[in-house]
């Protein structure tokens, strides 16, 4: 139904547009009674093959929801009844701040991709905290966290360290967000000394609680095997728990879609089925670079059951999808469930 009807009506509207409707749409059904059990049943699976231990969570199954999709926390619970073994929240940051002038996002449907410049969009940490204080589905959450756009990168760690100190009783986990290629100077933080000092800052700050919370970095896409060989280190070096490889890529590399279409979307980061073997390269790359020391959460062009297998084969614990969600529908997190189940149970 989503792709004959649904997907069909919202795609005649401005993506963003589209993604509010979204929202607004779920809220009002989830307010109708038994609707949740509905769509429990319809898109929950449950296996003990599917149950994963992963820094120290025990997730219901590996599939997750990547940052973007709900960045102000205004659908987790929602979302955390159609089959998401866990949801990442964000990117948010301490002060509310509107992004980048619209319009922001656009569809490629030939590549079935998506180019945003969105720009760290978001309503602030202290919205979101109060939001998660509401929290009762039975979901993981992640808090992805960054910096304002306002903020020098010399004082970027005073940033995240004031989302991770928020939102720490309220989330299971923490991404580390230094990759969007769309605010301005922010992928510098990639770089091996601000990158040390900012994921040391929280990890102190993790340790010096009265329980851990587990801190993931989220990398680009783009970065060369020797930028790759420094993350491997500098996860060793830090003690953080793993890498979320990973985010949009600022490549237009083989891409179906005109001159003409691309030039009206400008730049952005892209997603979607363009970032699949990049982004599974990048997962084989570190789990052997580091010969499997730390978690890998894959993320990047999962549009079907086999794109999940082939990041969880390259090396990856988790899996999360966004712009494969917007293409292929809620019944893809579903699938992907469903096939993990056979395989695992035909071997």
């Amino acid at each position: 139904m989503y792709k004959k009807i649904l997907r069909p009506l919202l795609f005649r509207l401005p993506p963003e547009r589209a993604h509010h409707v979204t929202f607004s749409l779920l809220r009002f059904l989830f307010y109708i009674p038994f609707v949740r059990s509905i769509f429990y049943l319809l898109y929950h699976k449950s296996h003990p093959s599917l149950e994963r231990e992963v820094f120290g969570l025990r997730f219901k199954n590996p599939v997750g929801l990547a940052a973007g999709f709900d960045k102000d926390g205004k659908l987790f619970n929602q979302l955390g009844f159609m089959g998401f073994g866990f949801v990442e929240l964000g990117t948010v940051t301490p002060l509310p701040q509107k992004g980048n002038a619209q319009p922001r996002l656009f569809r490629l449907p030939g590549d079935k991709a998506l180019i945003n410049r969105m720009g760290f969009n978001n309503e602030g940490v202290d919205k979101l905290y109060k939001r998660l204080r509401r929290k009762y589905a039975p979901v993981l959450i992640g808090g992805n966290i960054g910096k304002n756009k306002d903020t020098p990168n010399a004082q970027a760690v005073e940033d995240y360290l004031i989302c991770f100190e928020k939102l720490y009783d309220e989330v299971d986990y923490f991404a580390v967000n230094v990759s969007s290629p769309n605010t301005p100077n922010l992928r510098e933080l990639q770089d091996k000394e601000p990158l040390t000092r900012i994921l040391k800052a929280l990890r102190d700050a993790a340790l010096r609680r009265s329980y851990y919370k587990p801190i993931v970095l989220k990398i680009a896409p783009d970065l060369t095997d020797g930028q790759l060989d420094d993350i491997v280190d500098i996860v060793r070096e830090t003690g953080i728990d793993g890498v979320i490889a990973g985010n949009t890529t600022i490549s237009r590399e083989g891409l179906n879609s005109g001159a003409a279409l691309l030039e009206t979307c400008g730049a952005g980061g892209l997603s979607g089925a363009p970032l699949r073997a990049r982004s599974t390269e990048v997962i084989r790359y570190l789990h052997k670079r580091s010969g499997g020391a730390f978690p890998i959460i894959g993320v990047g062009g999962i549009h079907s059951p086999e794109d999940a297998m082939e990041k969880l084969e390259a090396g990856a614990s988790l899996v999360q999808v966004y712009t494969g969600y917007v293409y292929e529908g809620p019944g893809l997190v579903r699938d992907i469930n469903k096939h993990l189940i056979r395989h695992a149970t035909n071997r």
